[in-house]
């Protein structure tokens, strides 16, 4: 019964986040949503920043699932790395609740949710370097710090989905991953 209480105000807690952001949702709101006591919440949780803790780091987790289930032993660092980025990003332009937490961070800039951003996108970086220090290990790719070529190939896919689509409409997965591998892994120069 305890886990089936701490499950229902989880999901009415991402929703709420999901739909009103992290700074407007009140415990009074999730505990009408997951139709508990206000009480009921602080049994399990001892704060909305404990709460969403809790919610920020399963989303993490699936987050990393969703890449760690598109890699293939058997293809390349390049597709490996496009196809895990591309699903990542994917996961964040698909989920409510990262559309919602990067528009509050955008618009509003809280704190919270700031440090939630950062947070999410430094399980990426690391999830990339990790990554990037085996293909250097087997020599698929050149020595470079693993920890800024994660950051790079970060900013530059989020740079291909989001920024561009903005301007010039959607590149499609293919045209990104030709564009990677040309500024990225062979290199601009003739």
């Amino acid at each position: 019964m305890a886990i089936d209480r701490k499950k229902q105000i989880l999901e009415a807690a991402t929703n709420s986040f999901s739909l009103f952001g992290y700074k407007a949702t009140t415990m009074d709101q999730v505990a009408k949503l997951a139709n508990v006591g206000k009480g009921t919440i602080y049994t399990f949780f001892k704060n909305k920043e404990e709460l969403f803790d809790e919610i920020v780091s399963s989303l993490i987790n699936e987050m990393k699932l969703e890449a760690e289930e598109v890699i293939d032993t058997e293809a390349s660092f390049s597709v490996n790395v496009h196809h895990a980025l591309f699903r990542i990003l994917e996961f964040r332009k698909e989920h409510k609740l990262t559309i919602k937490l990067y528009q509050e961070a955008r618009e509003m800039g809280t704190p919270a949710v700031s440090e939630v951003i950062d947070r999410m996108e430094k399980v990426v970086i690391d999830f990339l370097s990790l990554r990037i220090e085996k293909a250097i290990s087997s020599k698929a790719i050149k020595p470079c710090n693993p920890e800024m070529t994660a950051f790079v190939m970060l900013k530059l896919y989020v740079s291909l989905i989001f920024d561009w689509e903005r301007a010039h409409g959607p590149l499609d997965k293919d045209e990104i991953a030709n564009l990677f591998e040309l500024y990225l892994i062979k290199g601009l120069s003739s």
